[in-house]
């Protein structure tokens, strides 16, 4: 649906304009604008591409320290986590027991959805919106699975110090992070990985879903040996490590960071023959050059490009741009940020006539974006919870591969339906957003969208005829809102 009777230029601001903005960012605001135009397209791009700002309001700051996910020292986390489940255990069987299976139920849900607030915080007021996407694509490209064992408890710490320190580095990098992460290693087993009792599982996904993807050329003999490369990269229990941060370095070949062990006990020391590279026993080393082998291959780049490409451009990029950005990850040694300015400058991501779906994640966060325009909600719960019954909940899919992000995916009548309930939930103003716990929710007015410069800047000029007319019969603030954040010009960015 090509936008009707538009015009070409407003306050500085061309259609490219907002086309590319609409990319860059899950969703616009008036900061984005005003640093836009302030910047030009190529600063501002450079800007958030050197990945430093990661403000955020004072007040959603607070609110995400204060997250006890976020605040409590991992160890700590995970032992609290561990006698919670063994004192649940040991209790005799009787309503004492029953009433503690509750509370432990809802003591694990508060976990993840701990972990899933402070995302969702960052997403909608980050500064840097480019990184705030990529955040959440590689959270989903890396996928974890919060409801195996202990991932929820990890989930945070996932978030926060394997993926958003590297989501415009080396790709080398990210990838690494992943790998010692406890998330990965408990979600995809390679804790349970040791010599003489081996599991493939994390090996086959970190070439098939990770970096290489599906009929790249590696073989099962590779999935194997990659396997045995990683044998005793696991984590350590809370008193464990303590032990081992008084005593364990000392031991030849142990390797810790944070809940990470490699423990060279527990690995394969044999020679490995990797993508048909000799990989000789050395411990830990081996999985530096393992990782080093696979993102030096040329469908490493190809792969990763692709991705990012068919969640910013469109479900089916141009092959040549994709080859750019391959070219790109090749020559700067797998640099995320690169790759992602080859992509950002080129045609295709300031073309108007660009039609892709927004996935539920998206929606909340360019609505709420929009809708409130910077101003700072008490209750992140809500968000989650929209997530949720759109079936997009963060870190929770099942399967190792993510959720789609293509269009076909999420334009399914059930999907549309509860978009548009969703759309008055936020366009009303009468949600939990701005209570606090269980108290009742206070009135609070509809969001003028209608009289915003946001709205009349960035949105309006983009309409097609059938929105306009859709807008025009609306009968009060709430609904005008509900039919934009529900109009197909909304959601199709």
């Amino acid at each position: 649906m090509a936008p009707a009777t538009v015009t070409a230029q407003v306050d500085g601001l061309s259609l490219a304009d907002i086309a590319w903005l609409r990319r860059d960012g899950f969703g616009l605001d008036s900061a984005t604008l005003a640093s836009y135009r302030q910047l030009g397209r190529t600063r501002f791009l450079d800007e958030q591409l050197a990945g430093t700002d990661d403000t955020l309001p004072p007040q959603v700051a607070a609110q995400i320290n204060a997250l006890s996910v976020v605040s409590t020292p991992l160890p700590d986390l995970l032992a609290d986590f561990r006698d919670s489940q063994r004192r649940f255990k040991d209790m005799p069987a009787g309503p004492g027991k029953d009433a503690a299976k509750k509370a432990l139920q809802q003591y694990r849900r508060d976990l993840e959805q701990q972990a899933a607030q402070a995302e969702l915080l960052h997403a909608v007021y980050g500064g840097d919106q480019l990184k705030e996407q990529l955040v959440w694509f590689w959270l989903n490209h890396f996928s974890v699975y919060a409801n195996k064992g202990a991932v929820r408890v990890f989930a945070a710490n996932y978030e926060e110090q394997a993926i958003r320190p590297h989501a415009l580095g080396k790709f080398k990098d990210l990838v690494m992070a992943t790998l010692t992460s406890p998330a990965m290693l408990v979600f995809l087993d390679n804790a349970q990985n040791v010599k003489g009792k081996t599991n493939e599982n994390y090996a086959r996904e970190l070439m098939e879903l990770h970096t290489l993807g599906v009929g790249s050329g590696y073989t099962q003999a590779d999935v194997q040996q990659l396997m045995r490369v990683l044998t005793g990269a696991g984590i350590a229990p809370p008193k464990v490590a303590q032990r081992l941060g008084r005593f364990g370095l000392a031991r030849p070949g142990v390797v810790r960071d944070g809940l990470f062990l490699f423990n060279p006990a527990k690995h394969d020391d044999g020679d490995k023959t990797f993508l048909g590279q000799t990989i000789p026993g050395s411990g830990y080393a081996e999985i530096a050059q393992a990782v080093d082998l696979i993102v030096r291959q040329p469908a490493c780049a190809q792969f990763v490009s692709r991705q990012l490409a068919e969640y910013f451009i469109a479900d089916e990029p141009p092959a040549a741009l994709v080859d750019a950005m391959a070219r790109t990850f090749r020559n700067t040694d797998g640099d995320i940020a690169a790759v992602m300015r080859t992509m950002m400058l080129s045609k295709e991501a300031a073309a108007v006539d660009g039609r892709k779906f927004k996935d539920p994640m998206r929606f909340v966060v360019s609505s709420m974006r929009l809708a409130y325009d910077g101003q700072p909600i008490p209750n992140a719960a809500p968000l989650q919870n929209w997530l949720r019954q759109m079936d997009e909940p963060l870190y929770g899919r099942i399967t190792p591969d993510g959720w789609p992000l293509d269009s076909a995916s999420w334009t399914g009548s059930g999907q549309l339906s509860k978009r548009f309930d969703f759309a008055r939930v936020i366009g009303s103003g009468r949600n939990r957003l701005f209570v606090d716990g269980d108290a009742k929710p206070a009135a609070h007015d509809a969001p003028d969208l209608q009289g915003s410069a946001l709205y009349r800047d960035a949105i309006a000029p983009t309409l097609s005829d059938a929105t306009r007319d859709a807008l025009a019969k609306a009968k009060s603030p709430t609904e005008w809102n509900t039919f934009l954040l529900s109009s197909p010009d909304f959601n199709y960015r």
